[in-house]
């Protein structure tokens, strides 16, 4: 051969299944759609059919069950994606269910060969293919036969230029099948309930011709169908921009003095994590760094996971809210996985033009996501963190500490190295009152300042003072605050 045939691939419609395909469907295969009973096969099996096929690309779906077609669309029409103008236009059902428990292939071949050529379909569905088997095996005939009828389907199929899906129902994928050789592509569907979360997974265990993306992908059925969620990165838009040491590219935190001590502000397209105990001022501190961005002409996203978001009850930042110059993501679902997360943060990043987000709070963000993931918590916050400032956009996180004064921990979960910049808040005791203090700990790559300073808050904001002096500052000891240094501080008295 002295040139490469080139396949096609077809636009599945599917949010996030192209991606996980490796570019989405190859024309003319054949295709195994797997998985246990109430995983979502026949669910999607119905929403790429009503997504690809066309009055002059028909698709032909053959019901192999017991029950009537009527009673299965009966259901699927309650999907958005359903088109009631597209049946017995451009979506063909038939029900083979007498063919079927007759228990011979040939005559199942036969009527589907008859169908085939009666409506030309560009796409062809079979559905279950398992009941196929079963009747298969019930007739006494032999594995060589369904081998032979499979192998026979499968060439029938491709010599129609037809690009077919068998759906099963599998409760193991080591199941000794020959579809599973002849098929081009096979997608299996999981479920699994952890502590009463629902959680959907799908694996493209094979595709031909094309790198498809491996793992478990998440994915989520609602009123609109099926969405899958490729992992963190996979799915983040091209011509990102690169972090800048200029300072004609450093984005301002909206605290003037905060500024100074970050070295002039941030450099833009950092992430910067702001760890402090409840109380702190940090959400208030996100809140100036959200409305600064306004002010300069910056859209921004707040995804909050508080179950009462600070953020969005700053004042300001809800004048921004109501203005549209900040969109608010409340995402309170116990099943959610990081990647569906970052999924809607990059669809309103991408929808707003944003160039600031907050993430209020990890802890926040932890208790959102289903169990199943929390393990793995850190690992896919950082694939979270790098495919954010992929895009471009400067990402403020803040992380809730607990206090300690001894324990200079900047976040629960071990995440300050994938931070670009760290600032942290902490309380002193100063003549039996508690007063706040930040530092800036880390601004990669460039000179930042390295003083403990005191701040309050008021109606006006985070307000940032004098330095505190002393011995040891941050981690005890007897800190003095004011250039007159006549307040004499230290932490409180706690259990040895």
């Amino acid at each position: 051969m002295t040139s490469r045939v080139c396949i096609n691939r077809l636009a599945t419609g599917i949010p996030g299944l192209d991606q996980v395909l490796g570019g989405g469907l190859p024309e003319f295969s054949f295709n195994l759609i797997a998985g246990q009973p109430g995983s979502g096969k026949t669910t999607l099996a119905h929403q790429l059919m009503f997504s690809l096929a066309t009055p002059q690309r028909p698709a032909l779906y053959l019901t192999v069950l017991g029950e009537p077609p009527l009673k299965m669309l009966r259901y699927q029409q309650q999907f958005s994606f359903f088109d009631p103008a597209a049946i017995n236009r451009s979506v063909h059902f038939l029900n083979l269910a007498d063919e079927t428990l007759s228990g011979d292939l040939d005559k199942v071949l036969a009527r589907i060969v008859a169908e085939v050529e009666a409506h030309n379909p560009a796409f062809v569905f079979v559905d279950s293919f398992r009941s196929v088997m079963l009747a298969d095996s019930a007739s006494g005939n032999t594995h060589n036969s369904l081998q032979h009828f499979v192998q026979q389907l499968g060439m029938l199929m491709t010599s129609w230029q037809a690009t077919t899906f068998l759906i099963g129902e599998y409760f193991v994928e080591t199941d000794a099948n020959p579809v599973f050789t002849v098929a081009d592509g096979l997608i299996w569907l999981r479920q699994s309930v952890v502590r009463n979360s629902m959680v959907r997974k799908m694996e493209v265990m094979k595709m031909r011709g094309q790198a498809s993306l491996p793992g478990l992908h998440t994915f989520r059925m609602s009123a609109d169908g099926v969405e899958v969620f490729p992992p963190a990165g996979s799915n983040t838009p091209a011509g990102s921009l690169p972090h800048s040491d200029s300072s004609g590219d450093l984005l301002q935190i909206g605290v003037p003095p905060l500024d100074e001590m970050l070295g002039g502000g941030l450099p833009r397209g950092y992430s910067l994590l702001v760890a402090g105990p409840s109380g702190s001022g940090k959400s208030i501190l996100a809140g100036a760094f959200l409305a600064e961005g306004a002010r300069r002409g910056e859209t921004g996203v707040i995804a909050a996971f508080e179950q009462r978001p600070d953020v969005a009850r700053n004042a300001v930042v809800t004048g921004l809210i109501e203005a549209g110059r900040v969109s608010l993501i409340e995402a309170r679902p116990s099943d959610l996985s990081i990647d569906e997360v970052l999924r809607l943060m990059l669809a309103e990043i991408r929808r707003v033009k944003a160039s600031r987000v907050v993430i209020d709070s990890l802890s926040g963000f932890e208790l959102a996501i289903a169990p199943s993931f929390r393990q793995d918590f850190r690992e896919e916050l950082a694939r979270l963190v790098a495919a954010l400032s992929a895009t471009g956009v400067t990402v403020l996180m803040t992380s809730e500490l607990e206090d300690r004064y001894t324990d200079l921990r900047f976040s629960p979960y071990g995440t300050a190295f994938l931070t670009d910049a760290i600032i942290v808040q902490r309380y002193v005791e100063v003549d039996s009152r508690l007063r706040r203090m930040m530092a800036v700990v880390k601004v990669r790559g460039r000179a930042h300042s390295n003083e403990l300073r005191e701040y309050t808050i008021d109606d006006g904001g985070l307000q940032v003072g004098a330095k505190l002096t002393g011995q040891h500052g941050l981690l005890g000891g007897r800190p003095t605050t004011g250039p007159a240094g006549n307040h004499q501080a230290r932490p409180p008295d706690r259990e040895p």
